[in-house]
C-alpha cells in the first residue's frame, strides 16, 4: 500500500490548511466500509485501500494532537499515525463485525508512541510495557496531583502514581528525573575556558576486536539457525510466535484472539506448540552441524 496519494503536513506547513484538505475525503457508511475492505482483502484493490485510509485521516490527526506535549513536530506525529493507519487497513478483517476506526486506533497510537519513544530522547528509554505506560501517563497524573512544578516528587505522590499505574515506586522516581533532565552532548566542554570535553573522561569498557568478531560470528550462526527453524512453522504459528516471543512489547493474547477469531487459550496453545517446534528444530540443526564438523 503506497502513501503517495495521502496528503502530507510538511514541517513548515499550515495545520488548518491540512485539516481542510483531509476533510474533503468523505466519511464512510458501515456498508461502504465493509465492501471496500472486502475488495482490498480479497482482490488487493489498492484504490479501495486508499479510500479506507483517507476516510480516516481526521481520526489520525485527532489522535496525533493528543501527543503534542512531547515537543515533537505535529507533522511528524501525523505522518507516523498515517503509517499506523495503513498498517491497520492492511490487517483489517471486515468479517469480524467491528468498524475499522475501532481497530485502527490501536495501530495509530502504537505507531505514534513508538516514534515518540525513539525520537524524544537521545537515550533509548521505555523498552518494557510498564515503562511505556509510565512514560505516557506520568505527566497527566502529575497534573492531576498538581505536582507539575516539583523537582523530585513527594513520596506520597510517588506512591499514588506507582499504585495507579501498577509499577515500582523507584521506576516512577527514575522516569520523573529522566523526563526533567535534558540530554547533554558528550562534546560539551568541561569548562567555559577549557578545551576538554566530557567524552575525554569516559572510560572505554568495550571488548577487544577479537572478542567482538567471535561474538558477531556466533550471533550470525544463531540467526541462521533461527531463520531455518522458523521455516518449520506455518504462517499462523510463525506470526503468533513473533508477536508473543520476539517483540520488546509483546502483543496480548486478547489482541491476537480477536485477530484470528479464536479464544485466548487457543492462542496460548499455538504459541507454546510453536515454541516447542522451534526449539526442536534448532536443537536438531545444531546437532547436525556438530556432526558435520566432526
Amino acid at each position: 500500500m503506497s502513501a503517495a496519494k495521502v496528503p502530507v503536513l510538511v514541517p513548515e506547513g499550515n495545520l488548518s490548511g491540512y485539516l481542510q484538505e483531509i476533510r474533503k475525503f468523505p466519511m464512510l457508511e458501515q456498508n461502504q466500509e465493509y465492501m471496500l475492505a472486502k475488495a482490498w482483502r480479497e482482490r488487493g484493490d489498492t484504490q479501495s485501500a486508499h479510500q479506507l485510509v483517507t476516510s480516516h485521516l481526521r481520526l489520525v490527526a485527532k489522535i496525533a494532537m493528543g501527543y503534542r506535549g512531547y515537543g515533537l513536530p505535529l507533522s511528524e506525529l501525523i505522518s507516523e499515525g498515517n503509517v499506523g493507519m495503513m498498517q491497520a487497513v492492511k490487517r483489517f478483517d471486515p468479517e469480524r463485525g467491528f468498524r475499522l476506526a475501532t481497530y485502527a486506533m490501536w495501530w495509530i497510537r502504537a505507531a505514534i508512541q513508538e516514534y515518540i519513544l525513539h525520537s524524544w530522547s537521545l537515550v533509548k528509554m521505555g523498552t518494557t510495557a510498564s515503562q511505556k505506560k509510565l512514560f505516557f501517563n506520568l505527566r497527566k497524573l502529575k497534573g492531576q496531583l498538581k505536582a507539575m512544578e516539583e523537582g523530585d516528587l513527594h513520596p506520597e505522590n510517588v506512591s499514588k502514581i506507582a499504585e495507579t499505574l501498577g509499577v515500582p515506586e523507584q521506576d516512577v522516581v527514575s522516569m520523573n528525573r529522566r523526563l526533567a533532565a535534558p540530554d547533554h552532548s558528550l562534546n560539551a566542554p568541561l569548562r567555559i575556558d577549557g578545551d576538554g570535553e566530557w567524552q575525554d573522561w569516559l572510560v572505554d569498557d568495550s571488548e577487544d576486536q577479537e572478542s567482538l568478531l567471535a561474538e558477531s560470528e556466533e550471533l550470525g550462526k544463531r540467526r541462521t539457525l533461527l531463520k531455518a527453524a522458523m521455516a518449520n512453522l506455518n504462517e499462523r504459528e510463525r506470526r503468533i510466535l513473533e508477536e508473543r516471543r520476539l517483540k520488546d512489547n509483546p502483543t496480548t493474547l486478547e489482541d491476537l484472539s480477536q485477530e484470528y477469531g479464536i479464544s485466548r487459550e487457543r492462542v496460548r496453545q499455538i504459541e507454546v506448540r510453536a515454541f516447542e517446534k522451534l526449539q526442536r528444530a534448532i536443537r536438531n540443526a545444531a546437532i547436525e552441524e556438530r556432526l558435520a564438523v566432526n
